[in-house]
């Protein structure tokens, strides 16, 4: 029997998963959390086999919630059920060490066969996911293309510095940090300052990035 807690923000979403997972002989539900928090807290009293997570949740997102669980819990396997399917996402959760990703706009059956095969240690990875890991994984780090200047930027981001702080610790004027800034979203591949400092902080940077890199 495979123990299964799901992670959904969304009310009608989780109820219905849940109601899917009860009516499966080989599964059973042990919780349903609202928010990546309680993801965390439930997974460490229901001991799931499979968490189904969704990545855009309040309070603490999928990715982090992900990251958190499998620190306590390295035997449970994260399975995350989505509507993104951009890059950012899709590599911060597997990086976070989600065993699969799914999108939301699957069959019912699907995400079931997603569950049993990361019940058994395998990988599942809906289509598009699996073609955003290929041309990653063939793609060279986006840091080696940043220089050191920006690599300094973006550490100080990181610390939480808005833009004309930044231009007074590296000397240099707010134009060419919002330039900066510009060139680092684009080849990171983020859109905003809380994606890129999350970006950061998931391939461990921060204060003297550009020295660890």
């Amino acid at each position: 029997m495979i123990r299964v807690l799901i992670a959904d923000d969304h009310g009608v979403i989780r109820d219905g998963l849940g109601r899917m997972i009860e009516a499966l002989p080989d599964m059973e539900l042990v919780g349903l959390a609202a928010d990546g928090e309680e993801a965390v807290q439930r997974a460490g009293e229901a001991e799931p086999d499979v968490v189904l997570m969704d990545l855009d949740m309040p309070r603490l997102d999928g990715i982090e919630a992900t990251r958190r669980l499998l620190e306590a819990r390295p035997n449970t396997a994260v399975l995350v059920l989505t509507s993104f399917s951009d890059r950012p996402r899709i590599m911060g959760a597997l990086e976070a060490g989600a065993s699969g990703y799914l999108l939301k706009d699957v069959e019912a059956d699907e995400v079931a066969e997603g569950i049993r095969a990361a019940a058994r240690g395998e990988s599942p990875l809906d289509p598009r996911a699996a073609r955003t890991v290929l041309t990653a994984r063939a793609e060279p780090d986006p840091l080696e293309a940043l220089s050191t200047r920006e690599r300094e930027v973006l550490g100080l981001l990181l610390e939480g510095l808005p833009n004309k702080l930044i231009a007074r610790r590296l000397e240099i004027t707010e134009k060419t940090v919002k330039s900066h800034l510009t060139r680092i979203f684009r080849e990171i591949g983020v859109t905003d300052r809380t994606q890129a400092a999350l970006w950061a902080e998931r391939h461990g940077l921060g204060p003297g990035a550009e020295r660890r890199v």
